[in-house]
């Protein structure tokens, strides 16, 4: 039975991801092939390209240098197949957001140019730009862990558990391309927003997306760093880990054939769900205008269709399979239902989210009106969002998390149940990402449109598909941050597991917060939460405080700018935050490497503690800081919509304050954290061989 679940269970996952990657490349083929529009939108959107380019090259450099390093430690503290897994994870990685946000960049002028058809066939260019990104995150993951895996299994002839200690070097890999291009891309973006913002509109008094504004290109460059590729190494990164820390739970908790049966069953799942989401992007259409109903009408779509091919998985892997020590599990339904709360869990963050983000409900309309009394309510408000958005998320966690652990038999070997749980969640995947890289293309689709002058009627269409991105970029977010934790919730567990497994006494197991060394490792993890957060809000100060001064530096020396008798040196604004942003990511980006190391090695019970704090002080502060930094930004849109006196107002001013304040919120520190606390237990399971 052994080796027929590992033939045909790996072979079924990459079909499925083969799928996944014919479709990103078919669909990018007939996204090239429709017409760019005019020369001058061709040429603006040539420049957005260019920069994009330019960054993510320097960007993979720079990673690059820190990978070789890190690469030839692990041959040391692991093995040469846990130093491969980590360079097949790291390229597959940068892959797909180096190709995704190529996509993207070239989908922009499409959408603009389509936007003269009306609502549905701009619609319909977005999401099939975003949709090749998604699909190429999910093919791309499944590819790396189920062939790597298959390859080592049958080609090296090494263990299962062999295998998978392989692959969590692959998650690795994945994880340290996402911290690096969550931070660079977020202080790129934000830094160019905050400095076109800042001078653009407040003090020069020009709308967003002026060609006059220097610091437009760069913006627009920063959106797809930003959102398309960071979103897309982040949820690789999330996928990848979740699949192999199932898989090793799956190998050190059941026994003979079932171990084989519950490591390929996370694979299998995430292959049905690839077929899911693929006939999901069929029902993204509209004939009512509704953008945002269209773009979950897919969503539903596909969820429904994952679940009904969620059963018969189910069947043929865990029937009559058995924990180790002879203990029967719950059972085909309740695995199956335990896949089903992660479906649940994602659904209800995205109404959450969408709740606390968009303008039609209370907490933004809130920090609209709040900002009619000035920029300190404005702030107020929406930080008090901020911390009221955590609330509902945590219980839905807590919920998701208890009724898979008590489905799954609850104890140690409920754990499995709760991975089961994430890897149901993460089957949206590549719909998610399709409608995070939905924003970014709508987004440089709408300053495309307002730089080319095109009719009126074709920048309200851009504008109303870049105001449905904005809500859907806010809830991916959410999705991303509450998929981070439950996949650390399981990490954490594989970590135990990798200790006991390495003959770790049963008292180092348990990490007691009466201990004081367990206590110094929480106060260690909330710590380093605060200080990522902090470190990278002041990289975003810091570069968007050089775009501001060059941005007024060329109006002031080129008077003709405002004029339009001078052209704004855009190269010189994408160079600058260029720079700015590799050479503040890297000190962020290596502290979860670093610390965690260090903790490690002084105490194993201190390093615990600081994975404990680091998933609960990360899961709070990431969905504070995107869900405030959401409520300010569309609290600005509301105004700018006409809302308490409109464009030009007080309560505007005071908007663009708060939105200035939340950018490096919601795009930068808040999105961060995800990586960060995977990033941190990962290296903590890597580093075992060394500190026990």
């Amino acid at each position: 039975m052994s080796d027929f679940l590992t033939n045909h269970g790996v072979v079924v996952a990459l079909v499925c991801a083969a799928l996944a990657v014919a479709y990103g490349l078919l669909t990018t083929r007939q996204l090239l092939s429709l017409s760019p529009g005019n020369e001058t939108m061709q040429r603006i959107s040539g420049a957005v390209q260019e920069g994009a380019q330019a960054y993510l090259n320097r960007q993979y450099t720079t990673i690059g240098i820190a990978g070789i390093v890190l690469a030839i430690a692990l041959i040391f503290i692991q093995d040469g197949y846990v130093a491969i897994g980590f360079v097949i994870g790291g390229v597959l990685s940068g892959a797909t957001g180096y190709i995704g946000m190529n996509v993207s960049v070239r989908a922009n002028c499409r959408v603009a140019e389509a936007a003269r058809g009306g609502v549905s066939p701009g619609l319909d260019v977005a999401f099939r730009g975003g949709a090749i990104t998604g699909m190429l995150v999910v093919g791309l993951a499944l590819l790396g862990v189920a062939g790597y895996y298959g390859l080592l299994t049958t080609v090296f002839d090494r263990s299962q558990k062999e295998a998978v200690d392989a692959l969590i070097g692959l998650s690795f890999g994945g994880s340290l391309i996402s911290v690096f291009a969550r931070l660079g891309g977020g202080i790129f973006t934000k830094a160019a927003d905050v400095g076109a913002d800042l001078v653009g509109k407040v003090e020069a008094g020009i709308p967003e997306d002026d060609p006059r504004n220097p610091a437009t290109i760069a913006d627009n460059v920063g959106d797809n760093v930003g959102d398309c590729a960071g979103m897309a190494a982040d949820l690789f990164e999330t996928y990848a880990v979740t699949a192999v820390a199932v898989m090793l739970l799956g190998v050190l908790t059941f026994t003979g054939a079932g171990s084989t049966a519950a490591a390929l069953y996370p694979l299998v799942l995430g292959a049905v769900a690839i077929v899911a989401s693929i006939i999901g992007t069929f029902f993204v259409k509209t004939k009512t205008d509704n953008v945002e109903a269209a773009l979950y009408k897919g969503l539903i779509a596909s969820g429904i269709i994952a679940a009904i091919l969620f059963y018969p998985v189910t069947k043929w892997l865990m029937d009559g399979v058995q924990y180790k020590g002879g203990i029967d599990t719950p059972g085909v339904g309740k695995l199956y239902l335990c896949s089903l709360i992660g479906i649940a869990v994602t659904a209800l963050l995205f109404v959450i989210t969408d709740y606390y983000t968009s303008t039609r409900f209370g907490p933004v309309k809130k920090t609209a009106a709040a900002s009619q009394t000035g920029h300190a309510t404005n702030i107020i408000s929406g930080l008090a969002q901020g911390f009221q958005a955590t609330a509902l998320p945590a219980l839905v966690l807590c919920l998701g998390i208890l009724g898979a652990w008590k489905l799954a038999g609850g104890g140690t070997v409920g754990i499995y149940g709760i991975g089961v749980a994430v890897m149901g969640q993460l089957s949206l995947t590549g719909l998610i990402v399709a409608l995070d890289a939905f924003g970014p293309i709508t987004d440089n689709a709408g300053g495309i449109a307002e730089m080319s002058e095109l009719p009126e009627e074709v920048r309200n269409i851009t504008d109303k598909l870049d105001a449905v991105g904005n809500t859907t970029k806010a809830v991916t977010k959410g999705y991303a941050i509450g998929s981070a934790v439950l996949a650390a919730v399981v990490l954490f567990a594989g970590f135990r597991f990798e200790l006991a497994d390495n003959k770790v006494s049963a008292s180092t197991l348990n990490f007691d917060v009466g201990n004081p060394a367990v206590l110094i490792g929480l106060l260690l993890g909330g710590l380093m939460v605060c200080l990522f957060a902090a470190l990278s809000m002041e990289a975003v100060g810091r570069a968007g405080g050089q775009v501001v001064e060059e941005v007024r530096r060329q109006f002031r020396e080129k008077p003709g700018i405002m004029e339009g008798t001078d052209q704004p040196d855009y190269a010189r604004c994408v160079d600058l935050v260029t720079k700015a942003a590799q050479r503040e990511m890297i000190l962020p980006a290596l502290l979860p490497i670093a610390m965690t190391f260090i903790v490690g090695i002084i105490d194993i019970q201190a390093l615990g503690g600081l994975l404990i704090g680091v998933i609960v002080v990360g899961f709070f502060f990431a969905v504070l800081m995107t869900a405030g930094g959401g409520a300010w930004d569309n609290a600005k849109k509301l105004i700018e919509d006409g809302a308490f006196g409109g464009k030009g107002s007080e309560a505007h001013a005071a908007s663009v304050t708060g939105d200035t304040v939340g950018d490096p919120f919601k795009d930068t520190s808040g999105p961060a954290i995800n990586p960060m606390i995977k990033v941190a237990n990962i290296v903590a399971i890597l580093i075992i061989p060394i500190i026990t």
